[in-house]
């Protein structure tokens, strides 16, 4: 029930939608139900009418073709309604997610791991398509026509309207439930494993290298066989169960149809039943019966669809990395910066910042140096309040980091670090990731600051050249550079900087460090590298050890 709660206010936003395309459903059946039921009845008349005399054949005939016509149009617009409204709510389960994901990055439940968000983003977001389209409309859908169709039985043949009644009702209900009951772990399972197969091939595309120099290749298919052998089991016994499900959804069905013309004989029998009629109820009791067997077999994906949500609720339900504070201050106009016997580590483990004591006057830029893993990367983290210290203070100017919104340090500390991305769109759009309302002035600005507005004014598109996935298109330095006036142009007022040169030539190196040092006069610039920088690019160098810096 929570999970259910937590997505009506979505399916608010299309409930027009979503009720026009139940309705168009609901005539589709009624338009379906009819077609047969009248056929059969026409037929039937006409063939007990001696050559049709005295029969008028062309109102029935009129009938046929006009619940043809009915069903064919109430099909493609329940279809077209429905995939819309669908696809609009798949994207408002998207804009929902991401916006309840980015106040809890990085995760503080580190068991939730890359590939596992990236498989909730994509297939379980997916899952969800399923929800209303082939679970929640053919089961009311099948209830609205089963109660019709007992109306229609209990005024013409009331001995059959109890049979069917009771027979379409465990069919559109008890039976769909009992299969979600019994086989709701089944498909909690088969997502769980469809998850660690997309996981797994995550890891072993981004680590196949290590994997190949590890000479562990072997054991890592010998492990993706083992998932994959899990998940097809998982499938196979939902399959199993829905089928099982199918099988008793067909054995109340023709338990209706046999009642239905048990009931209908007795009455022709006794004279109170036409006999057109009965064959007319028969075959519409047996057409009625359409849309419970859609039920059934959307149940295994609906019971999928149920425990993606699961894993959507779940991660929502991630503690935020940072606690917002209840009264907080503007971002300062002074920009220095200070930290105070700052400690920090992760999960209890084993600290990564061992009292950490620096000073920065405002528009100062150093450098810290150092071996890895000696917790510089951390440190411009918490500059950023992905995380809190565990003790000591930060500050800037005089006012606590922690006093301060995360969207306004956001707005004002900028990072460029070295798996800053390019995106798979046109350079301006790449550009406004940092500022969505920036004019082409202001973007050509940025470019020439960062020296890559003559390379961008030579492409035959300009701002609105597209470049390849994670810059391919580009030259490691261009890419560097582009990554760079991004930055400049979120204007912000200090600048983190995590081995911005990694990966470049020393001669792009050089040339980068000398941009930097012309597009950073006059902002505080704090810049993680091991690289040797030339003289001049920052004031100062520190170097950090073990958690500990040392000028």
């Amino acid at each position: 029930m929570s999970v259910l709660t937590m997505f009506i206010p979505l399916f608010k936003r299309r409930l027009g939608a979503l009720s026009l395309t139940l309705l168009l459903s609901v005539v589709t059946l009624a338009s379906g139900i009819a077609l047969l039921g009248t056929s059969g009845w026409f037929i039937t008349a006409t063939a007990l009418t001696t050559l049709g005399l005295g029969f008028n054949l062309f109102v029935p005939s009129a009938m046929v073709r006009a619940f043809s016509f009915v069903r064919i149009l109430a099909r493609y617009g329940e279809r077209f309604v429905g995939h819309n409204a669908t696809l609009k709510l798949l994207s408002d389960l998207r804009g929902w997610l991401f916006g309840a994901l980015f106040p809890r990055l990085p995760l503080a439940d580190r068991s939730i791991r890359h590939g596992d968000i990236v498989s909730r983003l994509t297939a379980d977001i997916d899952a969800l398509d399923v929800a209303f389209l082939v679970a929640v409309g053919p089961m009311l859908g099948a209830l609205l026509i089963g109660t019709v169709m007992t109306v229609v039985l209990a005024l013409l043949l009331p001995g059959a309207a109890i049979i069917y009644g009771a027979c379409i009702g465990l069919a559109a209900i008890a039976v769909p439930v009992i299969l979600v009951l019994v086989a709701r772990k089944a498909g909690r399972d088969t997502v769980l494993a469809a998850a660690d197969a997309r996981i797994a091939v995550y890891d072993a595309i981004n680590g196949h290298a290590d994997l190949t120099i590890l000479g562990v290749l072997g054991s890592a298919h010998a492990r993706f066989n083992d998932i994959a052998e899990r998940l097809r089991d998982r499938r196979l016994l939902l399959a199993a169960l829905t089928s099982g499900a199918a099988v008793l959804v067909q054995f109340l069905a023709a338990l209706a149809l046999v009642g239905t013309l048990w009931q209908g004989l007795a009455a022709q029998e006794a004279g109170t039943l036409d006999p057109a009629v009965l064959v007319g109820l028969v075959l519409a009791v047996l057409g009625s019966f359409e849309a419970t067997g859609v039920i059934v077999r959307s149940v295994g994906k609906s019971l999928a669809a149920f425990a993606a949500a699961e894993r959507l609720n779940a991660l929502t339900q991630v503690p935020p990395a940072i606690v917002e504070p209840a009264h907080p201050k503007p971002f300062p106009t002074d920009h220095s910066v200070t930290l105070s016997d700052v400690h920090f580590s992760y999960d209890a483990g084993a600290p990564v910042l061992k009292g950490v004591t620096l000073t920065m006057a405002q528009g100062e830029r150093i450098a810290i140096a150092g071996p890895s893993g000696g917790g510089k990367s951390t440190l411009l983290h918490l500059l950023l309040r992905l995380a809190e210290p565990h003790c000591g203070t930060i500050r800037i100017g005089t006012t606590r980091l922690s006093d301060i919104k995360s969207s306004e340090v956001h707005a004002h500390i900028a990072l460029l670090s070295q798996d800053s991305p390019v995106f798979i769109d046109t350079i301006r759009n790449n550009l406004r990731v940092a500022r969505a309302a920036a004019d082409d002035e202001a973007l050509w600005q940025a470019l020439a600051v960062a020296r890559l507005d003559t390379f961008v004014a030579s492409l035959p598109q300009g701002l609105d050249t597209v470049v390849g996935e994670s810059g391919r298109t580009l030259s490691a330095g261009q890419m560097r550079r582009l990554c760079l006036a991004r930055t400049l142009l979120s204007q912000a007022s200090i600048i983190l900087l995590d081995e911005p040169t990694d990966a470049l030539d020393r001669a792009n190196e050089i040339a980068f460090f000398e941009t930097l040092r012309a597009a950073t006069v006059g902002k505080t610039v704090i810049m993680v590298t091991h690289a040797d920088v030339p003289p001049g690019t920052v004031d100062r160098v520190v170097e950090m050890r073990n958690g500990t810096i040392r000028d």
